[in-house]
């Protein structure tokens, strides 16, 4: 679907990752095309349907929006990488397609995007969502934040726009999980570009949810732990080694003190490997300030 004519030259592409939607997909898009319509921005509308097994694929067809679909079910960052590779707009959207996120705030999200390199939809708190799904969202904002430097509001938002061309820098980063918004979020902090949030109130999703509390959760530690290894190694590796060496100081200090026994070389040996944890550290951090420093 592409507004008002049949330019190449599009501003907006709003990707939308579909898998078992065909409840919502259909108002879901509607609903974005009446809004975007209502600006004078040329825009077209992405549907991915990632090997949906209901009717998802005709329903987004049926709103004139251009369908991409995919074999088989390959994971909801694999659609937003296929939509984002498709994206012929100089700015990309992407909005969930079980209807939780109120297009209305594309508007508002997008004027932002004059002043930043990408804007996330952050929850507020009085938003229909689990509480299981907020106490983990405030662990992963929290641990993000320590990561970056810099308040992490919304680290899962799958609501957001951002510029394609940094978008597509990123591609090959983004995993095929449910998980490449925080990879994305903490990429572009690394990078030096600047973000900015926009408070959102979602609503119940329609249709069952695709994420499971402790398989995704544990993906999205472990996406935490992989990307700051990645962009910021010293975030993890200090506090590795320093934790290391202290109990490696305070067994042996143990050892000497309470049990009247010898150092022992146990606790040499802990505080050695405490040494190179630490300096391996320091080699991942400068080869990560030649690749991505800015």
């Amino acid at each position: 679907m592409d507004s008002h004519s049949d330019k190449n030259d599009i501003d907006v592409s709003v990707i939308i990752p579909v898998y078992n939607e065909g409840q919502a997909i259909y108002e879901g898009i509607s609903e974005i095309e009446k809004v975007l319509s209502l600006s004078e921005q040329e825009f077209e509308i992405i549907a991915v349907d990632d090997g949906s097994q209901d009717d998802s694929r005709s329903e987004a067809s049926r709103t004139g929006a251009r369908v991409i679909s995919h074999a088989y079910n390959i994971g909801n960052g694999a659609a937003v990488k296929t939509g984002i590779r498709a994206a012929r707009g100089k700015i990309i959207v992407l909005i969930d397609g079980d209807r939780q996120h109120d297009p209305r705030e594309i508007l508002a999200m997008l004027e932002l995007m004059e002043q930043y390199d990408m804007i996330v939809g952050a929850r507020v708190p009085d938003s229909e969502t689990a509480f299981s799904r907020n106490i983990g969202n405030r662990l992963y904002n929290w641990l993000a934040s320590y990561v970056c430097n810099r308040k992490i509001e919304d680290l899962t938002s799958g609501f957001r726009a951002i510029k394609a061309s940094i978008a597509k820098e990123f591609l090959h980063l983004l995993p095929n999980t449910f998980s490449y918004p925080t990879t994305i979020t903490l990429a572009l902090a690394r990078s030096g570009y600047q973000f900015a949030y926009h408070p959102i109130k979602v609503v119940k999703r329609q249709g069952k949810s695709k994420i499971k509390l402790l398989r995704d959760g544990f993906r999205f530690l472990m996406i935490i732990f992989k990307v700051a290894t990645l962009f910021s190694p010293l975030k993890i590796f200090i506090p590795t080694a320093l934790s290391l060496f202290l109990l490696g100081f305070g067994y042996g200090l143990y050892k000497v003190v309470v049990l009247d026994a010898k150092y022992g070389p146990t606790s040499a040996l802990i505080m050695t490997i405490a040494g190179l944890v630490f300096l391996i550290g320091l080699v991942s951090e400068q080869i990560t300030q030649l690749r991505y420093g800015k």
